[in-house]
């Protein structure tokens, strides 16, 4: 088995380790306060206390109400209750607009409602990875149920103009949500600003533990629930409540808040001098949405002459984690939609890796990556008969 010391871990956009005031955080109620906090003794009350406490920290990193949070059981929960409940409160409406990019778990429940009938509209990006306000204007119609595009994009780290879009969303009285699971905790969001129904995040991408979200939902916004049973979450989100990871988010979205300057500086710092080098030591390298707002952590680089997955296994064995595209497609044969919506054909979508840094990554893993990319490049471009 690796040491974890061993590992240069560059692939934050697939998950985040645990930060180990979150571990400290949610330990007591996995040890000591174990009781179900829908009971009525003051021993469930303190559980109940710690959720509404977290559910107060979510809330202040995204800038709306408490009240206004519902805990789910990750990111894929949440984009489906968004999607379920505009869909239930506005029957009579067949038509969804979303983006030829988004994650699998908005991407894939749009082409099952196509299966059953729907209309569904997938915005097209540029080669940049950005979306027209324009295209979006226009693909409105007097039955669209939701309007559902990602704050930031998982691969290429491209941020999505959400003020514009929002206001668009407003005007035309259009529900909108927004998969914001790549979003939280790396750029500044603030949902007072930014008026919207629903918003979806994943703990683990926030260096809380998998298998914890939240959704937030406008407290004027009309909701069906999609998880039905019990009245928890104020009659939201049905299950007893997965307190000792609730406690977790709430404590990694307290830190998240407080260190987001950190995202915008020295995490920017890592992302741009790692292209910079690999810009001047190799030839033929593009970064994908480079001349768009991206997360500055995030870094989707072309190496020509290259298979993305052969460079991962030879990464692998260099104890270097990175990916060619989303966590969720590791295996496909296929390459990333993403890559192709924005126009790159298959043998650049395929030479394509996604480095994703994050506030645990140090100079050392800077400089090892610096060292062993290249020369991986190198070594597959030599092994190549296609000569980059």
């Amino acid at each position: 088995m690796i040491a974890p010391e061993q590992i240069t871990y560059l692939d934050n956009n697939a998950t985040t380790a645990i930060d180990p005031e979150v571990l400290e955080a949610m330990r007591p109620f996995q040890e000591k306060y174990y009781a179900n906090p829908s009971s009525g003794y003051r021993f469930a009350a303190h559980v109940r206390d710690a959720i509404e406490q977290a559910r107060e920290q979510v809330a202040a990193l995204l800038g709306c109400e408490p009240g206004e949070i519902v805990f789910t059981s990750g990111g894929t929960e949440s984009n489906n209750t968004a999607i379920h409940s505009a869909l239930e409160t506005q029957p009579e409406c067949k038509h969804i607009i979303t983006t030829a990019v988004e994650h699998s778990a908005v991407r894939n429940p749009a082409q099952r409602l196509q299966e059953r009938g729907y209309d569904v509209t997938f915005l097209a990006v540029d080669r940049s990875g950005r979306l027209s306000a324009r295209a979006l204007v226009d693909a409105i119609r007097p039955d669209t149920a939701l309007i559902s595009i990602m704050w930031a994009n998982n691969e290429t780290g491209v941020i999505f103009p959400m003020q514009e879009i929002a206001a668009i969303a407003q005007e035309r009285g259009v529900p909108l949500h927004t998969d914001a699971i790549q979003a939280a905790g790396k750029i500044p969001i603030n949902l007072r600003e930014v008026p919207m129904q629903f918003l979806s995040i994943s703990g683990h991408k926030l260096h809380a533990p998998k298998g914890v979200g939240a959704l937030y939902v406008n407290r004027r916004a009309r909701f069906r629930p999609f998880v039905l049973g019990g009245s928890h979450e104020n009659n939201r989100r049905a299950g007893t409540e997965n307190a000792p990871s609730i406690v977790a988010l709430g404590k990694a979205a307290e830190i998240a808040l407080a260190k987001v300057r950190e995202e915008s500086t020295r995490v920017r710092s890592f992302r741009d001098r790692f292209e910079k080098s690999l810009l001047e030591q190799l030839s033929d390298v593009q970064i994908n949405g480079a001349d768009a707002s991206r997360l500055p952590n995030t870094s989707s680089v072309i190496f020509g002459g290259i298979e993305s997955e052969a460079a991962l296994l030879m990464l692998d064995q260099e104890n270097v984690c990175c990916s060619a595209g989303s966590a969720c497609r590791t295996g496909s044969l296929k390459p990333s939609h993403v890559l192709t919506a924005m126009g790159l054909v298959n043998n650049e979508a395929r030479a394509s890796l996604r480095f994703s840094f994050g506030r645990f990554n140090t100079e050392a893993d800077l400089e090892r990556a610096l060292d062993v990319v290249p020369r991986v490049v190198r070594k597959l471009r030599a092994l190549s008969p296609v000569i980059a």
